[in-house]
């Protein structure tokens, strides 16, 4: 039978033959070697291990600094579309510039394509004469230029900090590099010609009497015959005081905000005979109706000749059009309340950053808005957030804005193939996509059509033509589709008469 030893006999007689083992072999090969393999490494004694992940203990950890957003310069043009994500890193001057103007820095978290698809569709549709663009979705340098006002929009090409070819500092901006960051600067110049409302002349302030020299006494009122001996102990009379000039209106009513107008009072125009032939009678039956006003956007018109003047042939304005769109809508539909678009209240949140609620317009732009009849972030546009009251009106809007009046209805879907059989312009693939939709809904509207009342049969739309006033007189002249509708010159017959006098007969029914 085997004889069996606990565990902690075993283990104690194995310790005492490797302590004997180890003891043999000190100072020998062996053991050095066995030593050497069971020691520490000693390169990590001079080498210590790299810190992996951690903060190292003797240099600080770098945290990325918040990017400040830098006040906007007071000259910064309103003109200008400001991108909404985009924030304001630096302000540079310009050298040897052609006239005054800025270079600005901005920075956004969006992607290239977003700022650059924002900025080419709003110099498109905003009035800007486009001297180039970028030939692709990545990156770029926009030119362009409206009235006195140059602006170069330079997008680097790479989620990179860049400045514009054009800038002429040599600074670098202090703005941090970062991959998920687009930084792009915006340079303008004016040429020279300031476009901002003119201050009150000096002719505008009372003007002070002059103050008798040192020398001179007041003398009497002089009379034909005899000149007046100087009387010191006499007052000025009545005659010697300079009479008070008429005061003016203040500064502030003098300066540049649109004059006021008489909305609703039917306006005499003198120069309906400039109105282009076959625009005449709608552009006549609209004046009368009172919707139409003059030409504040170009006081000289008026200012320079004797009568108001309509000034058929000149462009009319984003703001102007809104305007005559809601009163025309609204005076048409006098007898159907149902119909009518409300104006808006000075109370509402402003939709679009150019136009406060100190603006004259304010009611009618942000009533469309509201409405849902022109695009704005409440009709879910995060793009549309200015909407440049003072552009041209292109062809493109006109119908935008006015064919969802007519049809009352949501507009149906279309291609450019479908307005290429329909109307067979040659330029339907230059029509905004959602212009598209109105230009095919108000082909449905056969001899009604806006297109065909103001611009006659044409092969040509030209989407991005300014307007003129007759033009869109015209097309304001008829709202309505396919045969339900009203006119202007109906809606004269549906206007409440003068009361008569109070001597005149009443008139009797006879049975």
């Amino acid at each position: 039978m085997p004889v069996l030893f606990p565990h902690s006999v075993l283990r104690a007689s194995l310790a005492v033959c490797l302590l004997g083992l180890l003891s043999a072999c000190a100072n020998t090969n062996l053991g050095n070697a066995l030593q050497r393999s069971l020691g520490a490494d000693p390169t990590l004694k001079d080498n210590p291990p790299k810190n992996l992940g951690g903060p190292s203990p003797n240099k600080p950890q770098s945290t990325p600094q918040k990017q400040k957003s830098v006040p906007l310069p007071e000259d910064f043009p309103t003109e200008i579309p400001r991108y909404q994500q985009a924030t304001l890193a630096q302000v540079e001057p310009l050298k040897d510039a052609a006239g005054p103007g800025k270079l600005t820095i901005w920075s956004s978290p969006d992607p290239i394509n977003l700022i650059q698809n924002f900025y080419q569709k709003t110099f498109e549709s905003g009035g800007w004469e486009v001297l180039d663009q970028p030939e692709d979705q990545d990156g770029g340098t926009f030119i362009v230029r409206r009235n006195d006002l140059d602006v170069t929009l330079s997008i680097p090409s790479g989620a990179t900090t860049g400045k514009s070819s054009a800038a002429s500092s040599s600074k670098p901006p202090a703005v941090a590099t970062n991959s998920s960051v687009t930084t792009f600067d915006i340079q303008y110049v004016r040429d020279g010609k300031d476009t901002k409302a003119e201050k009150p002349q000096a002719s505008q302030k009372p003007t002070q009497p002059p103050k008798p020299q040192p020398s001179q006494k007041p003398t009497q009122a002089q009379k034909p015959t005899q000149p007046p001996k100087p009387q010191p102990s006499q007052k000025p009379t009545q005659a010697q005081k300079p009479t008070q000039p008429p005061k003016p209106q203040p500064p502030s009513e003098v300066a540049s905000k649109p004059a006021k107008v008489r909305s609703g009072q039917p306006e005499k125009f003198t120069d309906l005979d400039k109105v282009p032939r076959d625009l005449r009678k709608y552009v006549a039956d609209l004046a009368e109706l009172g919707v139409l006003t003059p030409d504040t956007a170009n006081p000289k018109t008026n200012a320079d000749s004797q009568g108001t003047q309509f000034a058929p042939n000149q462009t009319i304005s984003r703001r102007q059009y809104a305007r005559w769109l809601m009163d025309a809508n609204n005076r048409i539909y006098a007898n159907r309340p149902g119909l009518q678009i409300r104006l808006a209240s000075k109370t509402t949140q402003p939709a679009f950053q150019d136009v406060p609620r100190t603006d004259p317009d304010f009611p009618y732009i942000q009533g469309l808005a509201d409405a849902g009849l022109i695009s704005s972030p409440l009709s879910g546009d995060s793009t549309a957030v200015l909407f440049r009251p003072d552009a041209p009106l292109t062809r493109e809007n006109l119908m935008l804005w006015k064919v969802p009046l007519d049809t009352r209805k949501a507009l149906p879907k279309a291609s450019i193939e479908a307005v290429k059989e329909t109307w067979g312009f040659k330029d339907t693939a230059e029509i905004d996509p959602k212009a598209l939709r109105a230009v095919l809904a108000d082909f449905r509207n056969g001899d009604l059509a806006n297109i065909r009342r103001v611009f006659g049969y044409t092969i040509l739309f030209q989407p991005k033509k300014p307007v003129t006033r007759a033009e869109a007189g015209a097309a304001l002249w008829y709202f309505g589709s396919q045969g339900e509708g009203q006119s202007a010159k109906e809606a004269l017959f549906l206007k409440p008469q003068t009361s008569q006098p109070s001597g005149a007969p009443k008139a009797t029914s006879s049975n």
